[in-house]
């Protein structure tokens, strides 16, 4: 039987997410296993948040308000911003969907890291684009290398900072003089997913608001990463009101659920877990660095909840004989590994257990 399957699908490898906790204990008769593959949040979430929950999972026989009214609000009113200049979305990954289908049509070319998150590329081939692949520099993104990369056929650039699975960022002027190149009929989309944990002071200051000074930027942000909702699914971004007028147009009804906007609503309002989240990583991301000195590894650091190191094997060799200790992390390419920061207890047990696994 021949189905007539798109052929676009041809060039698309499905996004693979972090192997589950109970794949691994069951394949390995594990009891404690730590996730430090998808950069979860090891505190969970706000409790603020989780009584909201409770609250809001008493009726659930109802749609969620379809424009995220209380959520729009609440996120405008916290970053001093216009209700119309911000869209939730069920997590990034739904704008990014969005911004390939709103912008790209067959043929034209978007810009885009080699090595960055996966969902771009998907979603920029789903709409058939050609895709053009800068290499990184330093682990970082080559901006000056993506800005001559402009043809008159490029309609979408895909920036991440910080980046995802290396950790860098680039810095308030490298922004500044790549947009200034960059013209204005071309739309940057400027994921923020790992902003909360960034420590750097020349990271792009109010980068918020970044689409008032560029109109073609769209800024990306979610509520999964440092306030811990990843379970629920919340994103959300900030852009012009002509843009999201036109994106509006193919989001999906009751796309941010009922539970989901009343959690992050809750969320905005603990500010004081926020911080705790920030200093748990900062911690844990020093410790990592120690002993991967110790040991000799070779590593980026880090603006994000995550590190990117050289674990001197190939990366999948490594991550099979790390779950059979209770560890999992992400394999990514040649010898290097994305390890999220867990918990103090976490990050130890992690790297006793690289330790076995590279007889260090």
């Amino acid at each position: 039987m021949q189905l007539p399957f798109r052929k676009t699908l041809e060039g698309i490898t499905a996004y693979k997410p972090g192997k589950p906790i109970e794949d691994v204990q069951r394949e390995y008769g594990l009891e404690r296993v730590d996730k430090l593959a998808s950069n979860e949040n090891p505190l969970n979430c706000s409790p603020i948040a989780t009584e909201a929950v409770i609250q809001a999972a008493s009726n659930l026989s109802l749609y969620p308000d379809g424009n995220a009214t209380q959520l729009k609000k609440a996120i405008a009113n916290f970053y001093g911003v216009r209700e119309t200049e911000v869209m939730p979305t069920n997590g990034s990954d739904e704008m990014v969907n969005m911004l390939a289908e709103t912008f790209i049509n067959p043929g034209d070319e978007t810009i885009m890291a080699d090595i960055t998150f996966s969902s771009y590329i998907i979603a920029a081939k789903m709409v058939d684009a050609k895709v053009v692949i800068v290499p990184l520099k330093d682990f970082k993104h080559d901006l000056d290398k993506m800005a001559a990369a402009v043809t008159d056929r490029t309609k979408l650039i895909w920036l991440c900072n910080p980046n995802n699975p290396t950790g860098t960022m680039f810095t308030g002027d490298e922004l500044d003089d790549f947009m200034s190149k960059v013209p204005d009929n071309i739309v940057v989309a400027y994921d923020e997913a790992y902003v909360e944990y960034v420590t750097s002071p020349h990271y792009p200051k109010d980068s918020y608001k970044l689409y008032r000074k560029y109109p073609n930027m769209v800024v990306m942000r979610t509520f999964s990463k440092i306030y811990g909702l990843a379970g629920l699914r919340v994103g959300y971004s900030f852009a012009n009101q002509e843009i999201l007028q036109n994106i509006n147009k193919i989001r999906k009804a009751f796309n941010v659920n009922r539970i989901g906007q009343t959690a992050a609503i809750a969320a905005l309002r603990d500010q004081e877990f926020v911080e705790k989240v920030h200093n748990v990583n900062k911690e844990g991301k020093e410790y990592y660095y120690r002993c991967f000195e110790d040991m000799g590894l070779e590593y980026v650091p880090t603006q994000a909840n995550y590190i990117f190191v050289n674990v001197e094997k190939d990366c999948n060799e490594v991550f099979v004989e790390l779950q059979k200790l209770g560890t999992i992390i992400r394999p990514i390419k040649g010898n290097y590994a994305r390890i999220s920061i867990g918990t103090m207890e976490q990050n130890e047990r992690c790297i006793a257990n690289l330790k076995k696994v590279l007889g260090k």
